[in-house]
């Protein structure tokens, strides 16, 4: 109970509890198709290229909901706006991949899964506009751990394909996904209450066109651009989100077409991965980022980079590349959940309070924007060889590392709240 990130977990209330409390849901949800869904893709008749390509649409539809979103949720205000849009971005897509014979089936739901940028901007402000700003990175931390905890529920989708063969237990689980993901959204929205700052905005906007609202978009970018720390949490955020992307995509294609790990195990690498990663949150990350994030940042970067130059480095053969995949994900788990609660953590740190949900808005779409060619690279890549993907990545965690060390020649004192 003395553990920081324990602490907080039963402290939380309010709007934050709600979010934090209904995180696992994913867990028995979208996240037991994950480890599947590029498989899938090639096992319907998906060439590498084609998934990629989806990647790409996929962030090219939440650069557009994610102009929309600021917008949106100030004008319908944070809890109804999550409630819509994870509907729309979710509960819609599942129905679609359940069904899915072909690559039109994948591009339909692509462009759907891409309006669940909306509540990404609206649930992070429901998590956090009510929270103490001391309070943020320890509430980004819980909900990165709930994510990673998801993952324990991964034999599911093991037995299930083991038992019905790939394509049918995917579908299962879709439709499961529909069922559960739809409980969550109905869930957040009982029990949660609009934010003090929304119910402001939707005051604000109240007989205001949505268009109207979008034309503000120019305040928000002199925002954006006069505060350096948030010109570098965006740096971090998107390379951070184009090596996540390269890796939610082809990992497990790498994993299954060219080091011929079974269908049935697929699942038991993203929870062995989640596992450390939770270790790390509890025993090691509290300790590291009590400083300037400086040290954090690139240890994140390195350990993150160390994981994939072990993943490219696996043999085929043998029962040893599961020793190289083993070892390569405990990097992984740690490079990544450290870099994915920082990136969080930065860009909620440095926004503009009256102005949240317009200047995280502009935030997501800059992201998605610089991230989305990164999937159709990442498929042409992996055309040519299945490890350049991940080379790639390595370049990426590279220049991470680079803005980093730039950064805080200039800024040596940073904390993340400046």
């Amino acid at each position: 109970m003395n553990n920081p990130l324990v602490k907080t977990f039963f402290g939380l209330r309010g709007n934050p509890r709600v979010c934090v409390y209904t995180e696992p849901l994913w867990g028995l949800s979208i996240n037991l198709c994950l480890p599947y869904a590029s498989v899938y893709m090639l096992a319907v008749g998906l060439r590498d290229t084609e998934i990629g390509l989806i990647a790409t649409v996929y962030m090219l539809s939440q650069v557009v909901f994610a102009f929309l979103s600021g917008a949106i949720t100030d004008k319908l205000g944070r809890r109804k706006t999550t409630a819509i849009f994870d509907f729309l971005g979710w509960s819609i897509p599942c129905l679609i991949w359940m069904r899915a014979e072909n690559f039109w089936f994948f591009l339909v739901a692509a462009l759907f899964n891409g309006a669940m940028k909306v509540p990404t901007n609206s649930w992070d402000c429901l998590l956090v506009e009510d929270a103490e700003k001391s309070q943020i990175t320890r509430i980004y931390s819980l909900v990165i751990v709930c994510g990673q905890l998801s993952a324990l529920f991964a034999p599911i989708s093991s037995i299930l394909v083991s038992r019905l063969t790939l394509v049918p237990a995917i579908r299962v689980l879709y439709i499961n996904a529909f069922i559960v993901m739809t409980s969550k959204i109905i869930v957040l929205f009982i029990f949660s209450r609009e934010t003090r700052t929304g119910m402001v905005r939707i005051q604000e906007t109240r007989g205001k066109s949505l268009f109207s609202l979008l034309g503000g978009y120019g305040k928000v970018l002199r925002i954006i651009g006069h505060s350096r720390g948030t010109i570098f949490s965006l740096i971090v955020t998107a390379l951070v989100s184009a090596v996540g992307m390269i890796n939610i995509t082809f990992w497990q294609v790498i994993a299954s077409k060219r080091l011929e790990v079974p269908d049935s195990l697929l699942p038991f690498f993203p929870m062995f991965r989640s596992i450390i990663a939770l270790v790390f949150f509890f025993l090691v990350i509290p300790h590291i980022t009590r400083t300037a994030l400086k040290f954090p940042l690139l240890l994140g970067f390195a350990s993150y980079m160390v994981g994939q130059t072990l993943l490219i480095s696996t043999p085929s053969g043998g029962a040893f590349k599961y020793v190289f995949l083993c070892v390569s994900l405990c990097f992984d788990g740690f490079g990544s959940g450290i870099l994915a609660m920082l990136a969080e953590s930065l860009v909620a740190l440095h926004v503009n309070v009256a102005e949240r949900a317009r200047v995280m808005a502009i935030q997501h779409m800059i992201i998605m924007f610089a991230t989305s060619p990164f999937g159709w690279i990442g498929g042409f890549l992996s055309d040519i060889s299945r490890l350049l993907p991940f080379i790639l990545s390595i370049c990426l965690l590279g220049t991470g590392i680079i803005a980093t060390g730039f950064y805080y020649r200039k800024n040596p004192d940073f904390q993340g709240e400046g």
